[in-house]
């Protein structure tokens, strides 16, 4: 199912995988030396546009009973959050800028525009989902505890509603993150003690009044007479944000080539394995330079499961290295337009809602789910992973023909 042997899977030695780490720990401490007044400008400006973005939209939703202003402020007031949540907020709380000691924009301090409250966010995703990416048991984020993307997971009857959960989670994507590090089924289950959960919970709680108490009755109430529909662009502006973001973190973790991994493969795991697992578990999608803006430049999801504290603003060049260090190691570097990719996460979901006798794949060679075993056809053993997929490829090609 799962790789439990990641040297084997990526058909590289021992001293191949610590030579990788090697580069890529090169790598960081070339642009860490290199962070300079520039970075700082280009966090300074992304700041900026977002507050002017907002201020536009607050203004305009004044008046918006005319169609026209509600148009412009639910549209600036949209980007204005996509960009606050994806280059600002999950960028900084990630510490890509603490090295400015700028309180302002630093981890421990910033508090972000959604209804998950900053420390549990943290903890499930900056510790759990890239200390442990894509193992499964240990990173939560491998589904979402809502949705089967591996057969890893054994299917149950209740996967066959999972088109419409997707829909769900996508729409309501803020909540989702949220109660993703609450844990309240084992708290509701018994299996963990209220008097333990209860601090996160009142926590998110806190946090969550105080969000939709802006969103939803402060902002509509300024706007006097056109409450209505000031009200109406802050859930049409937090439904576009929370499907924005939706897309683009699924586009990078679980299209076509994004692997699973067992916990065998955390047993004495080196810096160089680390490194390994995060490229093989990840995937890109090509975006020129709004899209990667928007997206927080997760377009490059590669280079930050790599460098998750370097700044945003860094991967694309970091990208060109990463290639070239694909190509050198023969490793597949995994991305496609930004629509290809989101397809083949969608027909994953669509797919893993139907039982395993349904399917046509193996389980450990299918688009979603593969391991080391998917490779036992070939022989002589191809010279690396991105020559053995393409000599799989080819032999099913032959097949067919």
């Amino acid at each position: 199912m799962a790789i439990s042997d990641i040297n084997e899977y990526a058909h590289l030695t021992d001293a191949d995988v610590e030579a990788l780490g090697s580069e890529l720990d090169a790598l960081r401490r070339e642009i860490e030396s290199s962070l300079g007044e520039r970075d700082a400008k280009y966090l300074r400006r992304t700041i900026q546009a977002q507050r002017g973005l907002e201020f536009v939209g607050r203004v305009a939703l004044i008046g918006s009973h005319r169609r026209s202003l509600w148009w412009l402020g639910t549209g600036a007031l949209s980007i204005a959050k996509i960009i606050e949540n994806m280059e600002l907020g999950h960028n900084v709380m990630h510490g890509q800028w603490d090295w400015m000691n700028d309180p302002e924009v630093h981890s421990t301090t910033w508090e972000w525009d959604m209804v998950c409250a900053s420390p549990h966010w943290k903890h499930s995703h900056n510790y759990i989902h890239h200390k442990y990416t894509n193992v499964i048991g240990m990173d939560h984020d491998v589904g979402y505890k809502l949705l089967r993307v591996t057969r890893d997971e054994p299917w149950e009857p209740r996967r066959l509603f999972q088109p419409f959960s997707n829909l769900f989670l996508a729409a309501t994507f803020e909540w989702g993150i949220a109660l993703h590090d609450l844990d309240l089924k084992e708290v509701i289950a018994g299996r963990r003690p209220l008097e333990e959960a209860r601090p996160e919970i009142q926590r998110f709680v806190y946090k969550a009044a105080r969000q939709m108490g802006k969103d939803y009755a402060l902002f509509p109430a300024l706007s006097g007479p056109n409450f209505k529909h000031t009200l109406t662009a802050n859930l049409t502006a937090n439904f576009i944000r929370n499907l924005w973001a939706y897309v683009v973190i699924f586009c990078g973790h679980f299209p076509d080539g994004a692997e699973k991994f067992t916990t065998a493969t955390l047993e004495d795991e080196t810096q160089g394995q680390w490194y390994l697992r995060q490229m093989l578990g990840t995937a890109n999608f090509e975006a020129g330079p709004t899209l990667a803006f928007l997206s927080g430049n997760l377009c490059y999801q590669i280079e930050h499961h790599v460098y998750p504290d370097l700044p945003s603003n860094r991967y694309a060049e970091i990208s060109v290295r990463i290639r070239d260090l694909c190509d050198k190691y023969d490793l597949p570097y995994n991305t496609g337009s930004f629509a290809m990719q989101y397809l083949r996460t969608l027909r994953t979901i669509n797919k893993l809602a139907l039982p395993d006798w349904m399917l046509t794949a193996t389980s450990d060679d299918a688009p979603e789910t593969a391991s080391e075993r998917r490779f036992d056809s070939i022989q002589p053993r191809a010279r690396g992973l991105r020559t053995a997929i393409a000599q799989l490829k080819e032999r099913r090609r032959a097949v067919k023909a």
